[in-house]
């Protein structure tokens, strides 16, 4: 059964304004100096505001300004008539929404399913984590004092279902943990806005003096959906758990997550790689008792501060040797600064996949296998050099010199394609891009060049093989695109020293053009 646990934050845009702005929030008056009788007021109510159509008005209010009765979308004008000691601000909308990113990613470390609740929220995935804290409740506590440490407000609530956490945290008591099967009966006194419905709806029912959740739960279901319409079935059932909702979760979710805590946080580079030993060793163990193998790893330390810098390795082939695996993530620990100090580990695996058993070889003399030879050698370079720098070549079937061939993963079975007509061999060295030749002397309008010059040397042709036209593909593209200056006659060359090339007039003869001449690759 899924656990979630909603955290909402009714004051996240002002908290957010205020950590971005410690040095104004210092120079504001929001707590009175004590004066004469040496009494002291309490902080001045705040808010944020924004433009909309036209007009000024509260983007958020802060909990001092909401006591004296302002509310978020009110005029700036009233506000300042009714409450003239409020300060605003200009809100920030994407500054929230990128917070809002960031605390997702620091989430992380609670739940590997994390997903944005915007403007103001958060969803965690909390199923069968919660034992690491020791519980749900221990789990609630830990993410709440971590959270005020930060100073962010939040009220969380968790439930079976996304709908019913988030009606626990917004309209319940804040703290709320609903028992398995059980969030029926707490969402049964909310108001009807616990569900998330429109704005029409919600108005709607409160014209006909429904005031609880309860009460659209005893109407029977077919007069409910024709009177409010359906989406108003649809949220109540999600919140109930008879409908399914999705959540959109910042990272792909993946059930093969590891973690570690320590006691202190540690910052030392040798602490590092030894805990990056451990978490690893404890993935990997789980990975071989389930018969399974990853392709990608990831890191994550968690810093005492909130932020998690992480670090990734891939594999050519899935695998789960814990060993080679900690040794790929040795040259990367040095980029990761610890801060302050780490105070837990995690480690996610993703491409998993169903990996055989394989016996040890008893034959010394039999060649090793691909994971014991070639897999650790491809493995050591992509991660020190790049996804994109070590590939196979792979052969396609196309005319086109450039499109004959492309880049496959270094350990993927080769394609199956045809070979080349051995009468139309192909250089060894193909160029990225031709290369332009100078005094080419040709007879036009098919006779092989008796010269060239390239990069500044002057070649006399011995011997010539030619011309082999090569046309674009037209059947690729609309017809009236095609033209015959994309037409290629290419000819083998070999100079008075032995050095053959293969080269190629561009477009067709006519006459009074000069003909231009490409170097496209060289024979061995």
């Amino acid at each position: 059964m899924s656990r979630i646990l909603c955290a909402w934050s009714p004051a996240w845009a002002i908290a957010n304004w205020r950590r971005r702005n410690p040095q104004t929030v210092a120079a504001r008056p929001d707590a009175a100096q004590p004066g004469a009788g040496g009494t002291s007021s309490s902080p001045a109510p705040f808010a944020l505001v924004e433009t909309v159509k036209q007009a000024r008005r509260l983007a958020a209010v802060s909990c001092e300004a909401a006591a004296l009765g302002l509310h978020v979308g009110q005029k700036a004008t009233d506000a300042a008539a009714l409450v003239p000691e409020l300060q605003v601000a200009d809100a920030e909308p994407q500054a929230d929404a990128q917070a809002l990113r960031e605390l997702v990613d620091w989430c992380v470390r609670f739940s590997p399913a994390a997903a944005a609740d915007a403007p103001d929220g958060v969803f965690l995935d909390i199923s069968g984590v919660a034992h690491l804290w020791g519980g749900e409740a221990e789990l609630m506590d830990d993410l709440r004092s971590r959270l005020a440490v930060n100073g962010l407000p939040f009220r969380l609530a968790i439930a079976d279902t996304p709908g019913a956490a988030w009606a626990l945290a917004h309209h319940g008591a804040d703290g709320t943990i609903a028992p398995p099967n059980g969030q029926g009966e707490l969402l049964a006194p909310l108001p009807p806005q616990a569900l998330r419905l429109e704005p029409e709806a919600a108005a709607q029912i409160a014209r006909l003096g429904l005031r609880r959740v309860g009460q659209l739960m005893e109407i029977p279901r077919a007069p409910l959906g024709r009177r409010f319409g359906r989406h108003v079935l649809e949220r109540l059932d999600q919140a109930l758990g008879r409908g399914a909702e999705a959540l959109a979760f910042r990272r792909p979710p993946t059930p093969w997550v590891a973690r570690l805590a320590f006691f202190e946080p540690i910052s030392a580079p040798e602490d590092m790689a030894r805990v990056t030993q451990d978490v690893t060793a404890k993935l990997c163990a789980r990975l071989e008792r389930e018969g399974r193998g990853a392709r990608r790893f990831e890191v994550a330390f968690h810093r005492v501060d909130g932020k998690a810098p992480s670090v990734a390795v891939g594999l050519s082939l899935a695998g789960r040797d814990a060993k080679r695996i900690a040794r790929l993530f040795q040259p990367k620990l040095e980029t990761v600064d610890p801060g302050f100090g780490v105070e837990s580990v995690t480690i996610c695996a993703y491409a998993v996949e169903a990996v055989s058993g394989r016996q040890a070889r008893l034959d010394a003399g039999q060649d090793p296998a691909v994971e014991d030879g070639l897999a650790p050698l491809v493995d050591r370079l992509v991660n020190r050099l790049g996804p994109t720098r070590v590939f196979r070549v792979r052969p396609r079937e196309s005319h086109v010199p450039e499109l004959s061939a492309g880049r496959d993963l270094p350990l993927e079975r080769p394609a199956e394609a045809r070979p080349w007509d051995r009468e139309t061999p192909r250089p060894v060295r193909l160029f990225r891009q031709p290369e332009p030749l100078e005094a080419v002397i040709a007879l036009t309008p098919d006779d092989p060049p008796s010269q060239f010059r390239w990069r500044g040397r002057l070649h006399r042709i011995r011997r010539a093989e030619g011309p082999e036209r090569i046309a674009q593909e037209w059947w690729k593209q609309d017809i009236g695109d095609v033209s015959v200056r994309h037409v290629r006659d290419y000819y083998r060359v070999e100079d008075a020293e032995g050095g053959r090339f293969w080269l190629f007039r561009s477009g067709l003869y006519h006459a009074g053009e000069p003909a231009k001449w490409w170097l496209h690759g060289l024979f061995p």
